[in-house]
């Protein structure tokens, strides 16, 4: 038996820690160590409500506009405000620029190093070595669109800023809706930045995904995880919320069920925070750390859906929803161009580290397609603000999905002030530590069974926690 740590892992969000027990070349057990304590709900306690969604976005320096979205939502219930259609549209594209850049940034500047071989200068060195599988030709190529991901990436930021007000950290999106009134000219601009983008997605990104894919078929069969799936729905198509693009739901225990988000539940046995406050809804939680606890080994808690470690992110949205793939996934699968193949048909292969990579890329060009049509639908000089005053006494939520999965914001409001604030965030449901049960977190879940051929090089064990896009 021989134990691994990696610490940190490098090209990711956060700050993480993982320990690996390998046995007969295989991972038999695996530990996510969250190394990094933010308390942002304590910071908010006794604020104004409407400084939240500012404050917020500074959790996460990849996915601000997540965060900004989940706030205004929880707001929006605490205040009983419904934003204007040209509010809830705003908000739709300025999240989906966002998500756009997260994803091409996730597949280009963090996942893709782990099979595409840069060159031996920084910041492609230092790097594990000894599995790199493109020919000399097809990997010039996908190190050449490293750098136009760079570009791309910049053009979806501007689109951020052009009714956010800035990227990151956007100003945009406020209680009651969106502060920018549409104009054509903005439209416009956002339309042609878009243009570009979607040749991006379709013409490089889908076809590279799915290129690296065919060189690395064995990955379709390492990194299950636990099966569960949860999605709270992202980017809502009418004013009343009854459809998004992704719906909300889960697949739990291979069940097809609708969301409740009562039965989420956050365990602390094994994080660094007060037993006391163990086993609670967020709507009535605490972050209370204690660094000190022996039994602790992580900064995130072990948030649990039906009692139950889900898998959020674009493998559970995109199983939730089913949509239709693309023709680059025909193409892959060797199925005729004019089926269709939806993404449940990909079966087992989804539940594994290039089944999320294939998700990650699908979703990006759906999110594209969609924000086609909402920038058609936004009316200018129509108002896309409803004035709410902050109520002396309220509770609220407001559920969204960052691109990294699922994500949740709850909100008591007392005297006018935030008493108390709790965030459930999309990285603490996949890179949590075990429950009070002794059940395993599904980034835990999904490394047991890799196989590990070089403890020098463990390249599988990476690939596996950058899947999930921590």
């Amino acid at each position: 038996m021989t134990k691994l740590y990696i610490d940190p892992i490098t090209r990711i969000e956060g700050h993480l820690k993982i320990e690996v027990e390998i046995d007969g070349g295989k991972v038999k057990d695996a530990k996510s160590w969250g190394m990094l304590y933010r308390g942002f709900e304590n910071i908010l306690k006794g604020r104004d409500p409407r400084d939240a969604a500012q404050i917020v976005q500074r959790i996460c320096g990849v996915c601000p506009t997540a965060h900004g979205t989940a706030s205004v939502r929880c707001l929006d219930n605490a205040f009983k405000v419904k934003p204007p259609p040209n509010g809830r549209i705003i908000r739709n594209l300025i999240f989906g620029s966002d998500y756009l850049m997260s994803h091409i940034l996730h597949f280009y500047h963090l996942a893709a190093l782990d099979y595409v071989k840069g060159p031996d200068t920084e910041p492609f060195i230092p790097r594990y070595e000894g599995d790199y599988r493109l020919d000399p030709k097809t990997n010039k190529v996908a190190v050449d669109q490293y750098i136009k991901a760079l570009d791309i990436r910049q053009k979806c930021h501007q689109m951020v800023a052009l009714f956010g007000g800035r990227a990151p950290h956007v100003y945009g999106m406020v209680v009651g809706g969106a502060t920018e009134v549409p104009t054509v000219d903005k439209m416009v601009s956002l339309k042609w930045r878009l243009k570009e983008i979607k040749e991006f997605i379709d013409g490089t990104y889908l076809p590279t995904v799915y290129l690296v894919a065919g060189a690395y078929k064995d990955l379709f069969e390492v990194g299950a995880g636990c099966k569960n799936l949860l999605s709270f729905g992202v980017f809502p198509l009418d004013d009343d919320e009854k459809n998004f693009l992704f719906k909300p739901g889960s697949y739990t225990e291979g069940k097809d069920l609708p969301l409740d988000q009562t039965q989420i539940k956050e365990y602390v046995k094994y994080s660094w925070y007060d037993d006391k406050t163990t086993g609670l809804h967020p709507g009535k939680g605490m972050t209370v750390p204690a660094p000190d606890k022996k039994t602790g080994y992580s900064y995130v808690k072990a948030p649990r859906y039906r009692d139950l470690p889900h898998e959020v992110g674009p493998l559970a949205r995109m199983w939730v929803a089913n949509p239709v793939l693309s023709k680059h996934a025909n193409k892959f699968l060797g199925v005729d161009a004019k089926k269709e193949i939806r993404f449940r048909d990909l079966g087992d292969k989804a539940f594994s580290i290039l089944g999320r990579t294939a998700a990650r890329a699908e979703e990006c060009k759906l999110v594209a397609d969609a924000m086609d049509k909402w920038i058609m639908e936004l009316k200018p000089g129509a108002p896309s603000f409803a004035k709410a005053d902050i109520p002396k006494e309220a509770t609220g939520f407001g559920l969204s999905e960052a691109p990294r999965g699922a994500l949740g914001h709850w909100i008591t409001i007392k005297d006018h002030k935030i008493d108390n604030y709790q965030v459930c965030s999309a990285t603490i449901w996949n890179a949590g530590p075990k429950d009070d049960k002794g059940q395993l977190g599904p980034i835990e879940q999904a490394l047991v069974g890799t196989p590990v051929k070089d403890i020098k090089n463990p390249f599988n064990v990476v690939r596996v926690v950058r899947a999930f896009d921590p």
